[in-house]
């Protein structure tokens, strides 16, 4: 069994995509899956499964897109790999509340940072299957857009520490 962590999209963000964690869990322990249990109000979800990633994924898109009508993008990481997103952290002396990981299904585009629009303060480097993103004074007012990250979802440094640490273990 590996161990997974599932960021849900558009999930209790801005009143879209409303979906209790209560619920997600129920749909991760239909799926089958071990262990499940959920981080924070915003679509985490943990858990333990012999599924790959892709049949997880599919798993849980399959699930959600049943309860709220419209898909929902969920993407997957195992234990190690946010343990390592984590780690590959290339802004390590920011505030980690200002700096996401946005995550992605594929490695950001080659020209990634030739697409972005409205940067300023903020520092944009690509990842694995990320792009980390230092949100400078904060992400409040930002104007920053980045068309690559349109169909991944983020989680600040944080949040991804503390997913790294719960999915790894007691």
């Amino acid at each position: 069994m590996s161990a997974y962590i599932a960021l849900l999209r558009s999930v209790n963000v801005g009143g879209t995509g409303t979906l209790p964690m209560a619920a997600l869990k129920a749909m991760g322990e239909d799926a089958g899956f071990a262990k499940v249990r959920t981080f924070i109000a915003s679509g985490n979800l943990l858990f333990e499964s012999k599924l790959s990633e892709p049949g997880v994924k599919r798993a849980l898109e399959k699930r959600v897109q049943a309860f709220a009508g419209r898909p929902i993008r969920v993407l997957v990481r195992t234990a190690a790999e946010m343990e390592a997103i984590a780690k590959a952290n290339p802004f390590p002396k920011t505030d980690p509340a200002r700096t996401v990981a946005i995550f992605l299904d594929d490695a950001p585009p080659k020209n990634l940072l030739a697409t972005v629009k409205g940067q300023t303060q903020e520092e944009i480097k690509p990842g694995k299957r990320e792009i980390y993103v230092h949100y400078g004074p904060g992400i409040g007012a930002t104007k920053l857009r980045i068309p690559a990250s349109e169909n991944g979802t983020a989680r600040n440094l944080n949040t991804v520490r503390k997913l790294a640490a719960l999915a790894a273990g007691p």
